[in-house]
């Protein structure tokens, strides 16, 4: 029983992540029993638990992309989206390179996860400063002055750290930027002006 279970779960391992409804579908199960059924596996380490709900094998959790874990703090996290130093990396706008730590901005609450060695950072941001972001392939993820702007907005009120000395700003869009930071408040503005030179 316990070998043809495995064996049935193997099958989900083309997800990065799956929900215990899909677990119940994939296993003939109902939805409760399915539940059930992963707190075991949870419980022994084939699967691991990555919310209410939301569960991944731990074997292939190892072998996930960098983009499939931007997936996954999608989810961990609703609302949010990719950005800071994470998206800035992925555009190429910084030579700062995180492996197992995936930063994004949320509207609920600023909060770390950590699962199987990988980190998600959350950074709350108001209502008004929560825009600019596309669906790329399935994921949520700032556009690259958004990014950029996120992470003076937070750094302007000691809330991050980001390397500003490995970005490269002449790949942003400076006249969009300077249409986005309109409504900011003035200190964020000096410093996006002074670190692009406008």
């Amino acid at each position: 029983m316990l070998g043809r279970n495995i064996k049935n779960l193997q099958k989900l391992s083309a997800l990065p992540y799956f929900t215990v409804q899909q677990l119940a579908a994939h296993l003939g199960l109902g939805v409760r029993s399915a539940g059930v059924f992963a707190g075991r596996y949870v419980k022994t380490g084939i699967l691991l638990k990555l919310k209410n709900n939301y569960y991944a094998i731990a074997q292939r959790w190892q072998t996930n992309t960098d983009w499939e874990f931007l997936g996954v703090a999608n989810i961990l996290q609703v609302p949010s989206y990719i950005s800071l130093t994470t998206a800035l990396a992925f555009y190429e706008v910084t030579t700062q390179v995180q492996r197992g730590f995936f930063e994004s901005v949320c509207l609920k609450r600023t909060v770390r996860y950590e699962t199987a060695g990988v980190i998600f950072n959350y950074y709350k941001l108001s209502k008004a400063r929560y825009f600019d972001f596309i669906k790329k392939g399935g994921v949520f993820i700032a556009t690259p002055e958004k990014a950029f702007l996120d992470c003076v907005y937070l750094f302007s009120f000691g809330k991050y750290k980001p390397d500003f000395s490995s970005m490269d700003l002449t790949k942003l869009d400076i006249a969009r930027l300077k249409k986005l930071m309109r409504g900011y408040p003035a200190k964020t503005v000096k410093i996006a002006g002074k670190l692009c030179g406008i």
